[in-house]
């Protein structure tokens, strides 16, 4: 089954709790967190994932996308986050096992990330690790609204076959540019669960782009 996880970078920030409400019909929540460092923008912290919690009981996709992001583990687990992601290339690859492990002691579950320019085959030692999810970019990541990528179909379709191998209980996640007619192409190339900023939030009726998504 399809997964959408509207991003709530696209959301009002000043109205949060009603913009999480405007999309019932979500599956997950998708909290994009930048730290300035590793992508050029800042967005938002554990205060606001530690809000989010206490409003809805919905699935909260926490998207890391700092340097070093082991040190953020514990903090954005104990504000009640589900499942925490962390970018192959925000460190050095013993810290982000240590980091992953780090995510089970704390009882969240534990994906990895690759921009656009990381191979497919950078995610075969995590997948051997039992990560839950694969975030696959395909846009540079930092900034919602940019064009979807379409030559990241292809890794697209190399991670399912890497998952279907070697960890088939993981999920295959997309990122970036994900709209109606995208949706279709990430889903036949192997995604589970999308991710939509301003396709979702910059629609008349959100809950109607999450169907349309979906769909």
């Amino acid at each position: 089954m399809i997964k959408i996880a509207p991003s709530i970078l696209s959301a009002d920030f000043c109205n949060l709790q009603r913009e999480i409400e405007r999309v019932p019909n979500a599956d997950w929540l998708h909290v994009d967190v930048m730290d300035g460092m590793f992508v050029p923008n800042l967005s938002i912290g554990v205060p606001v994932v530690a809000s989010m919690r206490k409003h809805t009981k919905r699935f909260l996709d926490v998207h890391l996308m700092v340097e070093k992001p082991g040190r953020y583990v514990e903090a954005f687990s104990k504000a009640g986050a589900d499942l925490l992601t962390v970018h192959l290339e925000a460190d050095m690859p013993p810290a982000l096992h240590d980091a992953l492990r780090a995510m089970d002691r704390c009882g969240v579950k534990k994906g990895i990330a690759l921009r656009p320019i990381t191979a497919a085959e950078a995610v075969l030692p995590y997948l051997e690790a039992g990560v839950d999810l694969i975030l696959i970019m395909t846009v540079e990541p930092g900034f919602g609204g940019q064009k979807f990528m379409a030559e990241q179909l292809e890794k697209i379709a190399q991670v399912r076959r890497c998952i279907e191998k070697y960890n088939p209980a993981c999920h295959l996640e997309v990122d970036g540019g994900v709209n109606a007619d995208t949706a279709r192409q990430v889903i036949a190339a192997g995604a589970d669960v999308l991710v939509a900023g301003s396709a979702v939030y910059g629609a008349a009726d959100p809950a109607a782009a999450v169907d349309a998504l979906r769909g």
